[in-house]
């Protein structure tokens, strides 16, 4: 049964036993932001629509609604009949060049927007980007003038062609359509959980550290002097989510865009011995170069697909646990990277996450999962 009509006979802005909830759909609601909003969103109340292309959510409370973003009368057809108050944009698909990010990216938030226009139910959308807004696109990154850091919300947009400023017109356009309100969320590199996603740093060095143990390695650092050294921050899943359920119920929050971090800053010199003792492994630091995970890593498939098999873990298949790729590129940038939270703070979110916490608190979970093996 639909239960989405159980709502459309009060006002859609108050959800079940008056509880500002609603009827949220959240897009891409197995990666890590998606995950963590359901499973916040269902906490407070809300009914959730969890959309993905492949496999419904395992947050219990959400009802699955599957289709291809990439596919506009999918997304038509899967949406129809639903009524949400509030859209919640996480996802995004990596393409093998930024002309086809933009083509494909802007064409989802678009489709997504225009599938749930006919119900007129919409409220507030919620649109999950991040640094590359002041950092540039892959083909571009950290090239030319970069603002200087920490990273301000209000910094004009850099002179190249970027998939998130064509994600936020889409948006600004359709809010100017519909009538909705609207919140960008500029976040630092994601700390959560969720396999198959493209970009997981703290799986990723979680699985470094599981072949690092097999193999009798010691746990390289694979970035650049400039992040070993400087200042940065990164975001909390669920500090993610918190952000995004106060924006979309906040007034003094519609129509602003807004960084996303934990509040805290540090410097991987200091972090990575610390996440070693914690996954058991002897911690190297940056040493003259960078040594990438990708050439690191290269030998770790059949290492991984052994350890699996032996210590029953749930995934077998290494690339859907790690993203090396993403990793480097983050811990191989020649620049410092930190953001300035001041605007959502006056506007009155005060959530906080400490960043050493959160990975430890995610290795506790993908040990618990058999996502990764225990450390003895």
């Amino acid at each position: 049964m639909d239960t989405t009509t159980d709502l459309t006979t009060a006002d859609p802005a108050e959800g079940p036993a008056g509880h500002d909830a609603g009827t949220a759909l959240v897009v891409g609601a197995t990666g890590i932001a998606g995950s963590a909003l359901s499973r916040l969103l269902v906490d407070q109340g809300w009914q959730v629509l969890g959309l993905s292309r492949r496999s419904a959510s395992d947050v219990p409370g959400v009802e699955p609604v599957q289709a291809d973003l990439t596919d506009a009368a999918a997304l038509a057809a899967a949406l129809e009949g639903h009524r949400p108050t509030h859209v919640f944009l996480t996802a995004w698909a990596r393409q093998d060049t930024e002309a086809e990010n933009i083509r494909v990216n802007a064409a989802m938030v678009r489709d997504v927007l225009a599938a749930v226009r006919p119900a007129g139910s919409v409220r507030h959308v919620a649109l999950l980007t991040g640094l590359k807004h002041y950092l540039g696109p892959f083909e571009a990154y950290g090239q030319g003038e970069v603002p200087d850091t920490p990273f301000h919300e209000d910094e004009e947009r850099l002179p190249y062609p970027n998939f998130y400023y064509a994600q936020e017109d889409e948006l600004f356009a359709a809010a100017g359509q519909d009538g909705f309100t609207w919140s960008v969320h500029r976040a630092h590199t994601v700390i959560g959980y969720a396999l198959g996603n493209a970009m997981n740093m703290g799986q990723t060095l979680a699985a470094q550290a599981a072949v690092c143990r097999e193999l009798g390695r010691p746990f390289v650092f694979p970035g650049s002097q400039t992040q070993w050294d400087g200042l940065t921050d990164m975001t909390d899943a669920g500090l993610l989510a918190e952000q995004m359920h106060w924006a979309a119920t906040t007034p003094a929050a519609a129509d602003t865009a807004f960084n996303t971090a934990n509040g805290d800053v540090f410097r991987w010199r200091w972090l990575w011995p610390r996440l070693a003792a914690r996954l058991g492994v002897e911690p190297e630091g940056y040493a003259d170069r960078p040594r990438p995970l990708e050439q690191q890593m290269a030998d770790a498939g059949p290492v991984w697909t052994a350890l699996a098999e032996r210590e029953g873990l749930a995934e077998p298949d290494l690339d859907r646990v790690a993203s090396w790729w993403h990793t480097d590129g983050d811990l191989g940038r020649d620049m410092e990277c930190l953001t300035d939270l001041a605007r959502s703070r006056a506007a009155g979110f005060t959530g906080y996450r400490s960043t050493l916490q959160a990975f430890l608190d995610l290795f506790d979970r993908l040990e618990a999962d058999r996502v990764v093996p225990r450390v003895d």
